[in-house]
C-alpha cells in the first residue's frame, strides 16, 4: 500500500496552453450529441459548462461531471470528462468521495428539482453542512419531466399532473432557502434563458472554494411550459437581479446586498415567484478537504511517517 497523500494526481500531463498541448477549445469538450427535447433549457446549462471549462482552461483529465437521474442528470454523457451517472438521488456523497480523494480534480454535480430536494434532499443537506468542494448544479423545471409529468417538490400549488390530476395541495420546497439553511457556503440562482448570467453564476460557484450550489430555473418545453415566464423580458416577465455590495463608500451602497449576511440572503429567498437572481450569500468556511488533508498530516507525523502498510501491521501485532 502507497503512503503519496490522496490528492496526489494519478498522470501527470502537459499544461494547457503550454508547448506539448494546445489551448482547450470546445470542440475538445463536446462528446455527444445531446438528447433533450427541443426548446429545454437544460441545452443552455451545457452550453455555460463547456464555455467556462474552455475559458478556464480546465483539462479534460481534471473534470469530473456526476449525476443522479432524470433529464439534467444526462449532462455527463455530453461532456469529454471522467463522468459517472449514478443513482437517483445519491449523487453527492459519490461526488463527494471523489473530491476527498482526488483534490485535484474539479467536481460538478447534476440534478434536478427531484433529484436534488425529493428523494436526494438528506445528501443534500450533509453535503452542504459538509462543505465538500464540488460545485453542485440543480436544474429545476418543476416537475419529473423524465417520467412523463409528475408532481415535483418544487411544482406551485394547483399544478396539475398525472399524480395530481386535481392540481398539487402540498407546500413547494423553498430552493434558496433550504440551501442557506442546509449550510452551503456559496448559494446563487439564475433562469436558463439569460445565458450571460447564468454563465457568471455558474463560474463564480466553480471558482468557490466549498459546496457551491446554483439552482438554475431550467423550462420544460413538454410538460410545465411557460412556468418561467414570470422572470423572462421576452415574455413579459421581471428580471430582477441582486446587486452586491461593493463597499465603496457610496450612499447607494447601503442598499445593496451583502452576500456574507445570512439574515439578508434569508429575506431574498422569502420574496414570492420568480424572486430575485444572483448571489444569495457567499463565505469561507474551512472545506472537509482542507480539514481532512490536515488530519492526515497531523496523523503521519504522530506516526513518524509511517507507511500505510506499516500501520496495518502495527494493528495486527496489537490484536495478538
Amino acid at each position: 500500500m502507497s503512503s503519496a497523500p490522496v490528492s496526489a494526481p494519478l498522470v501527470e500531463t502537459p499544461a494547457v496552453g503550454g508547448p506539448d498541448r494546445p489551448p482547450l477549445a470546445k470542440k475538445v469538450l463536446v462528446s455527444d450529441h445531446p438528447t433533450w427535447c427541443p426548446g429545454c433549457g437544460d441545452f443552455a446549462v451545457l452550453s455555460a459548462v463547456q464555455r467556462i471549462c474552455r475559458d478556464e482552461q480546465i483539462p479534460t483529465e481534471k473534470l469530473a461531471m456526476i449525476s443522479g437521474i432524470g433529464c439534467s442528470s444526462r449532462i455527463p454523457y455530453f461532456v469529454n470528462s471522467y463522468g459517472g451517472h449514478f443513482i437517483h438521488g445519491r449523487s453527492l456523497p459519490f461526488s463527494a468521495a471523489i473530491s476527498l480523494g482526488r483534490d485535484d480534480l474539479h467536481v460538478f454535480n447534476f440534478g434536478g428539482d427531484g433529484d436534488g430536494f425529493s428523494i436526494g434532499g438528506n445528501h443534500l443537506f450533509h453535503a452542504a453542512r459538509k462543505n465538500t468542494k464540488m460545485t453542485y448544479v440543480i436544474m429545476d423545471n418543476s416537475v419529473y419531466g423524465l417520467t412523463k409529468k409528475q408532481t415535483s417538490p418544487t411544482s406551485p400549488i394547483g399544478f396539475k399532473s398525472k399524480t395530481d390530476p386535481w392540481g398539487a395541495m402540498e407546500q413547494p420546497v423553498n430552493p434558496m432557502k433550504t440551501l442557506l439553511t442546509a449550510g452551503a457556503t456559496f448559494v446563487a440562482r439564475s433562469h436558463a434563458t439569460q445565458v450571460n448570467h447564468m454563465t457568471e453564476m455558474m463560474l463564480r460557484a466553480a471558482q468557490h472554494d466549498g459546496f457551491s450550489v446554483v439552482e438554475i430555473l431550467s423550462e420544460c418545453v413538454e410538460f410545465n411550459e411557460g412556468a418561467f415566464d414570470g422572470a423572462n423580458p421576452r415574455k413579459g416577465g421581471t428580471w430582477r437581479t441582486i446587486e452586491l455590495k461593493k463597499n465603496d463608500g457610496s450612499p447607494e451602497d447601503a442598499a445593496r446586498h451583502d452576500p456574507t449576511d445570512e439574515l439578508a440572503a434569508l429575506k431574498l429567498a422569502l420574496e414570492p415567484a420568480p424572486g430575485y437572481f444572483g448571489v444569495f450569500y457567499e463565505v469561507k468556511r474551512p472545506t472537509k478537504n482542507q480539514l481532512e488533508r490536515d488530519l492526515i498530516t497531523k496523523a503521519r507525523e504522530k506516526t513518524k511517517g509511517a507507511s500505510a502498510l506499516q500501520l496495518l501491521e502495527g494493528t495486527f501485532a496489537k490484536m495478538r
